[in-house]
C-alpha cells in the first residue's frame, strides 16, 4: 500500500492500482486528486479561478439542461481518459454516449468536452499531458486563463484557436449551438 506524503510522490510515478489504493486511505478521503503521467496530483485552485469555472459551468448546464443534451460535472467530477483519471473544472458528457448519470467517483467514459480552469498550482507540463490524453480520447477541450483573460480551444483533428476579450467559446461538435462570449465570463 502506498503510504508516502504527497510530497513524495509528486517526484515518483506510481501504477493506477497503487493510485486507487491511495485514493481509499481515510487521509485522503476529502480531498481531490488527479492521475497524471503516473503521478499522483493534488488538485488546487484558488477563488477567482474558482468562480470562472462556476460561471462557465452555470451558462453551460442551463444551456444543456434546456435542450435535453446530457449532464455537465463541476470540479468534483472525475474522468477516466485512457489510463489516467482527471478533474476537470467542468465537463459535458452527452445523454447519447451515456444515457443515465454516473455515479461512479470516475466516470468510464471521458467527458465529450472538458473546460481547465487555470490557477497559479497548475504545472503547464501537466496541463500538456491532459491536452494530449484528451486529444486522444477524442475530447474538446477549452483552457481558460483568468488572469490573461482569455482562452485556447482545442478540439480533436483541429489546430489550437486562441480566444480573446472580444470572441466566444463554441462548444463546437461537443455541445452544439453552445456559445459563451469571453467578455460575459470576465465582466
Amino acid at each position: 500500500m502506498v503510504t508516502l506524503p504527497i510530497t513524495r510522490l509528486a517526484e515518483q510515478t506510481v501504477t493506477l492500482d497503487e493510485f486507487e489504493r491511495w485514493l481509499r486511505q481515510p487521509e485522503n478521503a476529502n480531498r481531490d486528486f488527479e492521475f497524471i503521467g503516473g503521478r499522483i496530483v493534488e488538485v488546487v485552485s484558488n477563488n477567482y479561478s474558482s468562480q470562472v469555472a462556476m460561471l462557465i459551468g452555470a451558462r453551460l448546464t442551463v444551456y444543456v439542461v434546456q435542450h435535453d443534451l446530457g449532464y455537465v460535472t463541476g470540479a468534483d467530477g472525475g474522468y477516466q481518459v485512457g489510463g489516467e483519471r482527471y478533474i476537470p473544472d467542468v465537463a459535458f458528457v452527452s445523454r447519447s454516449r451515456q444515457p443515465e448519470a454516473c455515479r461512479e467517483a470516475y466516470n468510464p467514459l471521458p467527458p465529450d468536452l472538458a473546460v481547465e480552469v487555470l490557477s497559479p498550482a497548475n504545472d503547464p507540463a501537466e496541463i500538456r499531458v491532459k491536452l494530449i490524453n484528451y486529444g486522444l480520447v477524442g475530447t474538446a477541450v477549452w483552457v481558460v486563463d483568468p488572469e490573461r483573460q482569455r482562452a485556447e480551444i482545442y478540439l480533436p483533428g483541429q489546430p489550437p484557436q486562441m480566444v480573446g476579450m472580444d470572441g466566444e467559446l463554441s462548444g463546437g461538435e461537443a455541445v452544439p449551438g453552445f456559445r459563451l462570449k469571453m467578455a460575459d465570463i470576465f465582466r
